[in-house]
């Protein structure tokens, strides 16, 4: 589809790869709608971006009732929505054993759930477009048995077979679902796991792979909202995706 007057809402925008792939939509003239419970951060995106085509709407995506005052702010913005970026998302190190069930579902509701409740709070919108896009943001870990990752793996997997379904279902109503596999981006994230950060650190630089920066990662994200296919990575062939390294 055509990201030129699109609108494009992106959760987690408020850094990393959120905040690079609003800026790209911006740039190839698309008008922007930023969600992340950051309110400081996302309103100077907003301002930087212009505030006639950025929309700034702090939410908690694990919050249904936030997430559709958030899609109602949109319509009442713009008048529509054609693409959803579901990006937001939290790491989870720990051994099998040593998984705080809390954790896990805290990781689980924000890296599974809400990318549903958006895309159930967002479909009647897009199905009013002539075409519409979801893209939700994976990892790469899913292709890797590393010990620690379990928890984190698991809710990226369980991403990943729920966006699968989701695009066979909607693929005869004109919206294309796809997901983007980065590998370790240049971000925020990795200070914020839940767990054994300092384990976290270790295993990332003992893969020996250099950050990748997340504006890459969101030209993969806007290639994906154009051309419509299934998935696109950023992961080395050695790593089970199809970077050549």
């Amino acid at each position: 589809m055509d990201i030129n007057g699109a609108v494009v809402l992106v959760t987690g925008a408020s850094s990393g790869i959120g905040a690079a792939t609003a800026r790209a939509a911006s740039r190839a003239g698309a008008r922007v709608v930023l969600i992340a419970r950051r309110e400081e951060r996302i309103q100077q995106l907003a301002e930087e971006l212009g505030e006639s085509v950025a929309l700034a709407v702090p939410c908690d995506v694990t919050d249904q009732s936030q997430v559709e005052t958030a899609v109602q702010a949109a319509i009442e913005r713009f008048g529509q929505i054609d693409v959803l970026v579901n990006n937001a998302g939290q790491g989870l190190q720990a051994a099998v054993d040593a998984i705080d069930p809390d954790d896990f579902r805290a990781v689980l509701e924000l890296n599974l759930l809400a990318p549903l409740v958006t895309t159930q709070a967002v479909l009647p919108h897009l199905r009013k477009r002539p075409a519409g896009a979801i893209v939700n943001v994976g990892s790469g870990i899913i292709w890797s048995t590393l010990p620690g990752s379990g928890a984190y793996s698991a809710s990226k997997a369980a991403l990943q077979k729920l966006s699968a379904i989701a695009r066979a279902e909607l693929a005869d109503e004109g919206i294309a679902v796809s997901m983007m596999f980065p590998s370790i981006t240049e971000t925020e994230f990795l200070g914020k796991v839940h767990g054994n950060v300092e384990d976290a650190r270790q295993m990332e630089a003992a893969s020996g792979l250099v950050p990748q920066s997340p504006e890459g990662a969101a030209d993969m994200i806007l290639g994906l909202i154009r051309s419509g296919a299934e998935q696109a990575d950023l992961v080395p062939e050695k790593f089970g995706g199809t970077l050549n390294s």
